[in-house]
């Protein structure tokens, strides 16, 4: 099947059985019911037409006096973007609807706590060269655009996503493949920002051409949440026209919620995997929006059926103003048990905590083992059945 054959709705039960197709519904588009296809598929007029100011997402839902309050000292901080097709998502009458508490500004997020950090995983002070950071041996992030199509509430990234000076742009692009091709050790390049997504296909292409050029470069990842907040990007035959000629491509996405999970993600998902992308998603723990097993792990049943790996389950980071998104890390533990057993381990993600200072990734688990003495080993299962295991005895 070639993804140039995809292109409606209608075309993905050329694939997909009826029960599967059921499993995501064609979003509703609400107050946009009169735009005309042509507009409401075209991603440009999805990225012009964004939801940016208090009267325009008035049109859109119902604003408590909370959200009108704190709306404007908010968006000073950190602006609000909010794409045509997310904002059909959002509940018009509940302000807990959980994609409406990744987009509205809230006044929760002016209460900077004395743990907040501006740079929460020290990304400045790893980076070598302006628009790179290094903090792996054997990989890089790359950030090549400022802009993202949502500007989600809880963004590790508050200080640069928005900011036009803070992409690498003309030279300091430059200066990143300098640095990528004067590192020989660096073998994996993680392409994110903002979003690249963002950018034309052509520029887009160009960025992947250079990393495609340089020897020993052998993964490149796109880190994007188009497919989530702008699955309309990918009914754009160029960008896919545009990967398929440096693949093979890697790309990590951004899915938190099953309610986010619609036909028209499956779409864009769908011609995504034809083009011979790998897909892996990278879901933030946010309470009060995912804090839950069932929640967790229906949105990981739905990222299976998109063929796509759950990879990563992240503690919410410490970054200013979205201390009320956080955790206790132990309840990204209990969901991780909760999960273990009673659904297939493709299912189950990593959860991870991003260490602050630039500690890296650093796995969470539930611990299963009840003692260890001499050769024997005392597990507790999923079940809380107890289980013997014995080592090979040392010698």
């Amino acid at each position: 099947m070639d993804w140039r054959n995809i292109n409606s709705y209608s075309d993905l039960e050329k694939i997909y059985p009826k029960h599967i197709l059921d499993k995501f519904p064609i979003p509703d588009r609400g107050y946009y019911k009169n735009v005309p296809d042509t507009d409401w598929y075209n991603w440009k007029w999805q990225l012009q037409n964004r939801i940016t100011s208090l009267e325009e997402l008035e049109k859109i839902v119902t604003v408590t006096p909370d959200e009108r309050r704190s709306f404007t000292e908010c968006a000073k901080k950190f602006k609000m973007a909010i794409t045509p097709y997310y904002a059909t998502l959002m509940d018009r009458y509940d302000p807990k609807c959980p994609i409406r508490k990744e987009c509205v500004p809230y006044f929760e997020e002016m209460n900077i706590l004395a743990t907040d950090l501006e740079d929460p995983l020290s990304e400045e002070r790893d980076s070598p060269v302006p628009g790179l950071t290094h903090r792996y041996p054997d990989r890089v992030l790359f950030y090549v655009s400022h802009d993202c199509p949502l500007l989600c509430r809880h963004c590790t990234r508050k200080r640069k996503v928005s900011k036009p000076d803070s992409a690498a742009q003309g030279d300091r692009l430059e200066k990143g493949f300098e640095y990528i091709q004067n590192h020989p050790e660096v073998r994996d390049i993680v392409v994110s920002g903002g979003d690249p997504c963002c950018l034309g296909s052509d520029r887009l292409g160009y960025i992947l051409k250079r990393l495609r050029e340089i020897p020993h470069v052998e993964i490149v990842r796109l880190g994007t949440r188009t497919p989530v907040t702008l699955p309309m990007r990918w009914r754009d035959d160029s960008i896919l026209e545009e990967i398929e000629k440096v693949g093979p491509i890697h790309l990590n996405t951004h899915f938190n919620h099953p309610r986010a999970m619609t036909r028209e993600n499956l779409l864009a998902v769908t011609r995504i995997h034809l083009a011979g992308v790998a897909m892996g998603n990278q879901t933030v723990l946010l309470k009060n929006v995912n804090d839950d097993a069932k929640i967790m792990m229906e949105v990981c049943h739905k990222l299976l059926l998109m063929k796509i790996r759950p990879y990563y389950i992240y503690q919410c980071d410490l970054a200013e103003g979205i201390g009320h998104f956080r955790t206790k890390v132990s309840k990204g533990v209990e969901i991780i048990r909760q999960m273990r057993g009673w659904t297939s381990g493709l299912a189950i993600p990593q959860f991870v905590v991003d260490a602050p200072g630039g500690g890296g990734k650093i796995p969470m688990n539930p611990n299963y083992i009840e003692s260890y003495e001499g050769n024997k080993l005392v597990l507790k299962n999923y079940k809380g059945m107890i289980c013997s295991y014995y080592e090979p005895e040392e010698k």
